[in-house]
């Protein structure tokens, strides 16, 4: 795939731009020359339209939105369709083309609206999709009263439907699925400044909702304005819009490439659902007053209103507590990480000087109290870890009053280390805070009673993998993971028996991520928890369509060192098999002999994986410190002999010895071995002939992709190997 990296130099092409001033400029010329201007208006349309095609498809090579840029591309060819058999109509063509054209144009923009709404659906999973979906329903009911009313129901109110709005009876229906995906995007947050192109794709969505609306409620009188230049000017607009939004995303300008850094949606986006509930109710009670009388029904909508006023009110009540306490850290009292974030961007971009000092304390109760004692009234104190604070102060003079309080935290607390990072202007907020925490690591090796602040040539290892853990938050919602599948071979038969699911990253502006850089990042940051969830999904859902299509695999999922410390890890790998159908004797949980550390939670929850039916595999064996030890606690099925102990197999007794260890200790405890890291065909033989059952390597294949797995499983490869070993 390419990169978005290579999109240039953040400018429009200029011969794109010279187009749009061409067609703006005919619009002009349609004033002067009224009878030139249905031509002229299809003409534009069929042009504006294709470049919206041509820029959809860049954008998703890119990498960005893909399923959504290549749904809304076929929309935008269907406004092809419409704009040439417009053309077609206008030059004399028969009735029947007016009537195809707005066909293409109703079902166009309905499939543009439902592209803008997949992505969501498909990135989101389990209840936060219901919630998103509970949401996003509610306010495209809203809408769906509010065009009734203006839209259909002066028109139903003139008289028995006809051929002028039966056709453009489906607008409301394309309307509707605009709404909602601009009901999507303000609930996913990604509308954060006028100047992103997502923000222009909002605002020609609204356009096309209120010119579709006013077209069907001028019927028929506006179907002939419409190929006018009053109403054509309109539908101009809407297109270029349209068009101009996948432009600027392929050509890298806004800040579509900059997805990462955002946090999500802003705060007043939370009541949305209730403003679309309250406005509603309100335009139901108006048609009754308005239809009906009041005093008719006069007790119905009073007791109404009071009763929407009230769950509005308790509603209200609800949110902004959740966000306070959302804004809190419930131990200490102080503000949380995220609160301290939203206060850092609203500084940034109000262009305040600013500076954030990050302090780590040595670990006790008095920290919060002591810390507030060092700052000022205006001063935020907020809590970023276990024993880790973040302190933003607003001054004039910043870099010399930051590094006031950090004297007198030092005086207070003489075995801390500070680090201090200063705001600068068009900063984001994340950067100055991973800054200060950049800052703060060079303290800690420079040793206690010390601050530090950050300077650009500090961007070490450290703001390296500060920067992929920035990356990687919403990177499972962006469907930048995909998961490789490495055979594991009987070593007697060749024949493939399991699999090992293997998670691979493609970020659109880094490429193609190690492993072994990101998931350390991951474990760090906590990402990791989520990252895994998703992977034993998609393993045991993948597992499970390779058995209904005849199959018989199992399939190993690492569990990480961070996985195993949460709580709910039993209940999550025996419900993913509950949700995808797969056996619990087809699924291998692995972890690494290294990566207990609350050994009592974690030996239980394994323990309660393996009463399911779920067998585990200890990898890398051989290079703890305590694997005899563990043996005898850990409820283990398979002992994986580590690559390094293969790579040592030269058909001598002392290169053979650790792995003959291995191999002998299984079969006394009567467990399977598998041997990692085979490349050359005399390890094999050697491993086979030492009596470990299964192995996995280069020799046999490399990680591939699922749909090469069912093709590896059929192909049984040196059929005389078992006579040889015999």
């Amino acid at each position: 795939m390419r990169r978005v990296g290579s999109t240039g130099s953040k400018a429009l092409p200029r011969a794109v731009l010279l187009l749009l001033v061409v067609i703006l400029a005919a619009q002009g010329l349609g004033w002067v020359r009224p009878g030139w201007y249905p031509a002229l208006l299809g003409g534009s349309l069929a042009v504006l339209d294709a470049l919206g095609v041509v820029y959809l498809l860049r954008v998703a090579r890119l990498g960005l939105n893909t399923l959504s840029c290549q749904v809304g591309a076929v929309a935008r060819g269907l406004g092809v369709v419409n704009a040439v058999v417009f053309l077609c109509w206008v030059s004399g063509g028969p009735d029947w083309m007016w009537w195809a054209a707005a066909a293409a144009h109703v079902t166009g923009m309905a499939l543009l609206g439902f592209s803008m709404v997949l992505g969501p659906l498909a990135r989101l999973s389990g209840p936060h999709r219901q919630a998103f979906v509970a949401e996003m329903t509610a306010v495209g009911a809203a809408a769906v009263m509010i065009i009734w009313w203006v839209g259909l129901d002066p028109v139903l109110l003139t008289g028995g439907p006809d051929r002028d709005w039966i056709i453009l009876a489906g607008l409301p229906i394309a309307d509707l699925m605009l709404a909602m995906a601009i009901a999507a995007m303000l609930l996913r947050g990604v509308i954060r400044h006028w100047r992103d192109p997502i923000s222009v794709l909002c605002a020609g969505m609204t356009l096309a909702i209120l010119t579709d609306t006013a077209w069907v409620a001028g019927l028929p009188a506006t179907a002939g304005h419409a190929t006018g230049p009053g109403g054509g000017i309109v539908l101009i607009a809407v297109h270029v819009l349209l068009t101009l939004s996948p432009l600027m995303s392929s050509s890298g300008i806004g800040s579509v490439t900059d997805r990462p850094r955002r946090t999500g949606p802003p705060r007043w986006v939370a009541y949305l659902p209730l403003g679309a509930l309250v406005t509603g109710v309100g335009l139901l009670l108006g048609v009754i007053v308005a239809n009906a009388g009041f005093v008719r029904w006069s007790g119905l909508i009073v007791a109404t209103v009071v009763m929407i006023a009230a769950i509005a009110v308790r509603q209200w009540l609800e949110l902004s507590s959740s966000q306070a306490r959302a804004a809190r850290d419930l131990e200490t009292g102080l503000a949380s990480r995220a609160a301290l974030k939203d206060a850092l961007a609203g500084l940034v971009r109000a262009r305040e000087t600013c500076a954030v000092l990050a302090v780590s304390v040595p670990p006790g109760g008095t920290a919060p109290d002591v810390l507030r004692s060092c700052v000022r009234a205006d001063d935020l104190v907020a809590r970023l870890g276990d024993s880790t604070f973040g302190v933003l102060i607003c001054d004039a003079a910043v870099t010399g009053e930051a590094t006031t309080v950090a004297q007198r935290i030092l005086v207070s607390f003489p075995d801390s280390a500070i680090g201090i990072a200063v705001g600068r202007t068009d900063e984001p907020a994340k950067t100055v805070l991973r800054n200060a925490e950049i800052a703060l690591n060079h303290a800690r090796r420079a040793g206690t009673a010390t601050f530090v602040v950050y300077e650009t040539s500090m961007n070490d290892r450290r703001a390296t993998d500060a920067a992929l853990a920035e990356a990687l938050e919403g990177a499972l919602q962006r469907d930048e993971f995909t998961l490789l599948y490495q055979p594991i071979v009987e070593l007697a038969t060749r024949r493939t028996v399991a699999v090992e699911a293997l998670l691979r990253w493609h970020h659109p502006l880094h490429g193609d991520v190690s492993p072994g850089q990101f998931i350390p990042v991951a474990e760090r940051s906590g990402e990791i928890v989520a990252i895994g969830q998703w992977v034993l999904e998609e393993a045991c859902r993948q597992a499970a369509a390779w058995r209904a299509d005849g199959i018989d695999l199992t399939v190993t999922v690492n569990v990480s060192p961070r996985q195993l410390q949460e709580p709910h890890l039993a209940r999550d790998v025996l419900g993913a098999l509950e949700r995808t159908g797969l056996p619990a004797d087809c699924l291998v949980v692995e972890v690494t002999e290294s990566a207990m550390v609350n050994e009592a939670l974690e030996i239980a929850a394994l323990r309660t994986i393996r009463a399911g039916g779920v067998r585990i595999a200890i990898d890398d064996f051989g290079t703890g410190y305590s694997s005899l030890q563990y043996l005898t606690r850990l409820p283990v099925d398979i002992l994986k002999i580590d690559r390094s102990f293969v790579a040592q197999l030269d058909g001598t007794a002392e290169g053979s010895a650790i792995a003959e260890a291995v191999v002998r200790l299984a079969q006394i405890l009567r467990l399977t071995t598998v041997a990692e890291g085979i490349e050359e065909e005399m390890q094999a033989r050697e491993l086979a002939n030492l009596g470990s059952q299964r192995g996995q390597g280069f020799l046999f294949s490399r990680p591939v992709p699922a749909d090469r797995i069912p093709a590896l499983a059929a192909d049984v490869t040196y059929t005389g190997f078992q006579q040889l070993s015999a």
